[in-house]
């Protein structure tokens, strides 16, 4: 039984990369396996726009062979992966969760894409999304650990495809929480990189100013792998003896925090603490505080910029909170647009340099554990304002709340740090795993 709002550890499950890594499971047994979790939990679940699992198993036998007679292309050699229905597949449908697209084939996948099957990996399916990745028609996905519950969105399939054990990798995308919130509240590790560093060529661009690729994985190294493969730098496992400076951010946010995800940042930063990392508190930074209000501006202003050509074709097929985005407008003037940028982009060097000398700054994932379905997604309020800087945003696991669902907790870094963070990452969650 759980007491109060502490945060209690959850198991680790067992990982299916590093089994496939050192050979003890083929490329092919990989998917076979993913493919027995999708019989066993799709139907309740909901993970997946579309599911291919003999063209996956082929895919699958070809890098077997391949490994045989060549060698493996990277560590992630024969990993299979899904990928966010906003994300183009020239196997499978892009079609955004939108009746307007519904059969779509692209004509080449992602650069994304070709950059994780370039390394080896097998394409399983697509995940289900929020309708053009934000507004619209909702995913249909549940969360794995509970039915009632969401499991954030938009990226609501990537994660909850990982935390059932359907995949254990998923591409998703960022403009607010879009990675973050889903991979906390589904209980698995999720990584936003510092924007611009995947290519986006193949993406439906919700707001693109803001639109992020990312990923969600059973673990941080994981992550990190798939970091190396879409070339944001070699992956190098921190050394036991290396010691962190943390900084414990709690941004100006806080106070929207429910006991539970304080406690959850709290227990993380003693476990840090106890383990002889330093954990020092930051101090506010100025204008911070406008931060969340100034992404939301810049969100929907460059949303309905990107849905006018959609819109234009005419209403039919259209949710109405589409055409409720174009034709409102939420007063985003040309005046605000430009103040939000400009107030974002001030702040950016200073929250580089403010990080520079950390290794990261801890901090909550989410208010709190996912919500009843009806209540919606959550809230992105302790990610946007990190989307908004450009920054890397790791959320990882271990931890559950009063309810017994999972809790995570962030860790962001400087921008262009992000293998160094990674790696903090990876430190944090062995340190989760063995209390």
């Amino acid at each position: 039984m759980l007491l109060g709002n502490t945060p209690q550890i959850s198991r680790q499950p067992e990982w299916l990369a590093p089994r496939l890594a050192t050979g003890e499971v083929s490329s092919e047994q990989a998917v076979e396996r993913c493919i027995e979790r999708f019989e066993q939990r799709e139907k309740a679940v909901r993970a997946f726009a579309a599911f291919d699992a003999e063209r996956a198993l082929g895919e699958a036998r070809a890098r077997d062979r391949e490994r045989a007679s060549q060698g493996p292309r990277s560590v992630l050699h024969g990993l299979p992966f899904a990928v966010k229905d906003v994300i183009d597949t020239v196997d499978l449908p892009t079609q955004r969760n939108s009746p307007r697209y519904e059969g779509r084939r692209p004509e080449q996948d992602a650069a994304c894409v070709r950059m994780l099957r370039q390394a080896g990996c097998v394409l399983l399916g697509k995940a289900a999304t929020v309708e053009f990745a934000g507004i619209g028609r909702d995913s249909p996905t549940t969360n794995p650990h509970d039915p009632q519950r969401t499991p954030g969105g938009s990226s609501a399939g990537s994660a909850a495809a990982v935390a059932a054990g359907m995949a254990p990798m998923a591409l998703g995308t960022q403009t607010g929480g879009s990675v973050i919130r889903p991979a906390s509240f589904c209980g698995v590790a999720g990584f936003k990189p510092t924007y611009g560093r995947v290519p986006v060529q193949g993406l439906w661009l919700h707001a693109p100013s803001l639109d992020t690729v990312g990923w969600i994985a059973e673990n941080v190294e994981l992550l990190a792998r798939a970091a190396e493969a879409l070339k944001l730098g070699e992956w190098q496992a921190p050394k036991a003896s290396s010691r962190l400076r943390i900084g414990l951010y709690r941004t100006p946010y806080w106070h929207d925090a429910e006991p539970a995800s304080r406690s959850a940042v709290e227990r993380a930063a003693d476990r840090l603490a106890a383990a002889g990392h330093s954990v020092e508190n930051v101090d506010e930074i100025p204008g911070a505080e406008r931060l969340n209000e100034w992404q939301d501006v810049i969100m929907h202003g460059e949303a309905r910029i990107s849905l006018l050509a959609d819109y234009g074709a005419g209403k039919q097929g259209l949710h109405a909170d589409i055409i409720e985005e174009v034709e409102v407008n939420r007063e985003i003037t040309p005046r605000a647009m430009a103040a939000a940028y400009d107030g974002i982009g001030g702040l950016r060097p200073v929250f580089d340099q403010r990080l520079a000398s950390y290794d990261a700054w801890l901090t909550a994932s989410v208010p709190s554990e996912a919500a009843l379905r009806e209540e919606g997604d959550g809230e992105a309020t302790f990610n946007r304002l990190f989307t908004a800087l450009q920054l890397p945003c790791v959320t990882v696991p271990g931890l559950k709340g009063p309810a017994g669902l999972p809790i995570g907790v962030q860790l962001v870094a400087a921008r262009f740090a992000d293998m160094r963070v990674l790696a903090a990452a990876r430190s944090l969650e062995k340190l989760l795993a063995e209390s």
